[in-house]
């Protein structure tokens, strides 16, 4: 898993549907998600911490489990099927956590308001995410690269990564 900050929302060129960016934390990677136009609503106004004069949906959740004594203690976006991101809300209790299906922008919704953290699946970020910096990643492929080939065997067996069957 990766943890992810929201970098900001913003709208697709042609069809201006709202995406949400989450970077992760060396600003290497980016998410894009398709949100709706109140769940980018609902976003923004946590993000610029405007308090609405009455309740919005994701301010009653968020103060009905704090009523509760329930926190949120992370959001993971967990799968991408058909082009259709999922998420879970995993909630904490006296102890006990539980996960909760949720839409993504949701998640994020309340993960804002909560400061709860956002966390993404390395499967999704591989299928999803699209570069933020490729010189850097330029710069680790050739590193890497440049580590495999002057690896020998000797090199693994030295840091005991491998033993001999004798």
């Amino acid at each position: 898993m990766i943890e992810m900050k929201v970098a900001g929302i913003a709208l697709d060129a042609v069809s201006r549907s709202p995406i949400i960016l989450l970077k992760d934390a060396a600003d290497r990677r980016a998410l894009p998600i398709y949100i709706g136009q109140d769940q980018a609503k609902a976003i923004i106004n946590a993000l610029e911490h405007q308090a609405p004069p009455r309740p919005f949906t994701h301010d009653l959740i968020i103060s009905m489990l704090e009523s509760c004594s329930v926190t949120i203690d992370r959001v993971l976006i967990n799968s991408l099927q058909d082009n259709t991101f999922y998420a879970v809300i995993v909630i904490e209790q006296g102890g006990v956590l539980k996960e909760i299906d949720a839409r993504p922008s949701d998640a994020i919704a309340l993960a804002v308001r909560s400061k709860a953290p956002i966390w993404v699946m390395e499967e999704v970020i591989a299928d999803a995410s699209i570069p933020v910096d490729r010189d850097a990643d330029e710069q680790e492929r050739k590193a890497f690269s440049s580590f495999i080939a002057d690896l020998r065997p000797s090199d693994l067996i030295k840091h005991g990564s491998f033993k001999l069957e004798g």
